[in-house]
């Protein structure tokens, strides 16, 4: 795994550190929560409110992985057009200290998602979930946002007209376009390249591989787009199992592949999906320990956390070669 001439940034956002160079930090894996078809809610019933306790314990259950796993994870919160943020946002913050994102199809939803954190002085631990290729209306979106004082924003730059990796490239340059214009100052942007097809997800590590290249942004994808899209029809094929394995595996290749944070589904395949970015994560720093003889930045890293016993068989082989045989 080749390293970046010039280091690529680094973001922070409600404590947790990514992106940088390849190997450094852990991906970070962003889970929805109160998505329009999660079983939080009875029989799909948003109005009559969501299962409290099953929250609890999947934003527990994710907290306890990614503590396990040195993996950092955020919340996804998904509201629907005309809902608000509030009680979810209430709710997140409450249980656990994880990052979190406010994701809505709507505009005038997201807005006042990002004015309420705002009002509970949130900012520092929510990003903006999104600024999109195909909203007709970017500008006044992106001049509200400053208003607000929104810190952090992910640009989906997927254009349906061009969905090379070229193509993702020239939608950046548009979403960075707008914020120019509209003078908003962001302190972290995540590009986020995402597909909705599980091998068109290497698309998206390329498009990453190029945004670092030109900008140095952070960048993502949202491989379980691929993998939910494929739900029905691998189950009926392989079983729930043989699908799970699909699922974790799109995952765990994206984390490897130019991905500082993913998009990794509903929170219930926490246990799942944890793991193997993990393993993921811990196979791409031994990658890069090859090629620099440099650790992980970040003392967490579950190369470090999981594999404390090999981490350091690596520096002792470094120091002597001969040592390389016993690993």
């Amino acid at each position: 795994m080749e390293r970046f001439t010039k280091d690529p940034m680094v973001c922070e956002i409600g404590g947790v550190k990514f992106a940088g160079q390849p190997g450094d930090y852990p991906t970070v894996c962003c889970f929805s929560i109160f998505q329009e078809s999660d079983k939080l809610f009875d029989k799909g019933s948003r109005r009559k409110g969501f299962n409290e306790e099953r929250a609890k314990e999947l934003l527990e259950t994710a907290d306890r992985f990614s503590k396990e796993t040195g993996v950092p994870v955020m919340a996804d919160i998904v509201a629907s057009p005309g809902e608000k943020f509030n009680k979810y946002v209430d709710f997140v913050t409450s249980v656990s200290e994880m990052p979190f994102c406010i994701d809505a199809i709507m505009m005038k939803t997201k807005l006042d998602g990002a004015a309420y954190c705002a009002e509970k002085g949130l900012l520092d631990r929510m990003f903006y979930n999104s600024i999109t290729v195909w909203e007709q209306d970017v500008i006044t979106e992106v001049k509200e946002m400053a208003q607000i004082g929104v810190k952090h924003a992910l640009l989906v730059a997927f254009d349906q007209n061009d969905q090379t990796p070229k193509g993702r490239i020239a939608g950046t340059q548009k979403l960075l376009d707008a914020i120019e214009t509209a003078g908003l100052k962001l302190e972290s942007i995540i590009v986020d390249t995402t597909t909705l097809n599980a091998p068109a997800n290497a698309l998206c590590g390329i498009a990453n591989r190029l945004i670092k290249e030109k900008w140095g942004f952070a960048t993502g994808s949202a491989p379980s787009n691929g993998s939910y899209m494929e739900l029905k029809r691998f189950k009926e094929t392989f079983g729930f199992k043989g699908w799970a394995g699909f699922d974790a595996a799109v995952e765990a290749l994206s984390a490897f592949y130019y991905n500082d944070l993913i998009f990794t589904g509903p929170m219930a395949g926490a246990p799942r999906v944890i793991p193997s970015v993990a393993l993921a994560d811990a196979f791409l720093a031994t990658a890069v320990f090859d090629k620099t003889q440099a650790l992980p930045k970040d003392p967490n890293h579950p190369l470090v956390k999981l594999f404390s016993g090999f981490a350091d068989q690596l520096k002792v082989a470094w120091d002597k070669p001969s040592d390389l045989k016993q690993l």
